[in-house]
């Protein structure tokens, strides 16, 4: 059995594989196949790619339909869940009040400027079928950043199991979905960022099977007049969240874990609290106080 770690770039983030390899297979063409298919999701699904599907079917916008494939038609009905289950927070076409709220600002924007945003946002609105999507306002804009990478995570664990490999972790940028326990029947320990950046691991947490996504509200903002404001921003209001900092979940696979977690950090506090609670899985919350919540804490 050979014992295999390889980092690579992928979807904006660092990504790692580490895999038990049979010495019966090919290991250099395991790791090729499983850095392919993370390539092959962001070609296809980033909007920042002129080439890729999402950027097809932004530029469409208010003009034409765009054909879909059953992988793209899972995805945006998976974030259709997520979105009704949220009550609309988690919406994939919040994406164009990056338009409003972007790194460059001096000021805060103004109501007459969010609003007209928003009058470009809402899932409910799309006109979505199992082949097709339509985005009925010219502006109008899908991002699937906050579901892709947890969705390749899982296809990449299944594509390595499919090969022979039953115990392997994959990482791709804090979203880790693991192919059994470790050879040893040792679980996978996972460090979980200390949102308050002093360089250490606020939490380790084991791993023998699943999926584990952590979703942070820390590494990125804007700062305006000498407030921090965060880069997550309410879809309903226009404006940035002021909830967890992070949250971590266990879940069977990434991308519920990922939504799960992804979700939380965009209610306030209590409510974040209160839907990690719903859902019954293991969970690590941390909030401004830095208080830690959930079983895993």
């Amino acid at each position: 059995m050979n014992r295999v770690n390889h980092q690579f770039q992928a979807m904006g983030c660092p990504c790692e594989l580490r895999l038990f390899v049979p010495e019966t297979l090919d290991q250099q063409k395991v790791v090729a196949t499983c850095v392919a298919e993370a390539s092959r999701f962001e070609k296809k699904y980033s909007r920042y790619r002129p080439s890729s599907l999402v950027n097809r079917i932004n530029v469409a916008a208010g003009i034409e339909t765009v054909d879909i494939d059953p992988e793209t038609s899972a995805i945006l009905q998976y974030s259709r869940v997520c979105f009704e289950q949220s009550n609309g927070f988690f919406d994939i076409t919040a994406g164009c009040l990056s338009s409003v709220w972007h790194h460059d600002m001096k000021r805060l924007p103004s109501d007459e400027a969010l609003n007209q945003v928003l009058t470009k946002v809402g899932f409910d609105r799309l006109i979505l079928s199992n082949d097709s999507i339509f985005l009925p306002v010219a502006g109008m804009e899908i991002d699937l950043g906050g579901v892709v990478k947890e969705y390749a995570a899982d296809a990449i664990a299944a594509l390595a199991k499919s090969m022979g490999v039953e115990h392997g972790l994959i990482n791709l940028g804090g979203d880790v979905r693991v192919i059994g326990a470790q050879l040893d029947g040792s679980p996978w320990i996972i460090g979980v960022t200390n949102p308050f950046g002093d360089g250490e691991p606020i939490a380790s947490i084991e791993i023998k099977a699943g999926a584990l996504a952590t979703s942070g509200s820390y590494e990125r903002f804007f700062s305006i007049e000498g407030k921090n404001y965060s880069h997550l921003i309410n879809p309903l209001t226009g404006w940035p969240v002021e909830g967890l900092v992070s949250a971590s979940v266990i879940a069977e696979q990434a991308v519920v874990a990922g939504s799960i977690s992804s979700i939380a950090l965009l209610f306030k506090v209590s409510d974040g609290l209160g839907w990690l609670e719903s859902c019954q899985m293991p969970y690590l919350a941390i909030d401004q106080s830095r208080e830690c919540y959930g079983a895993l804490k």
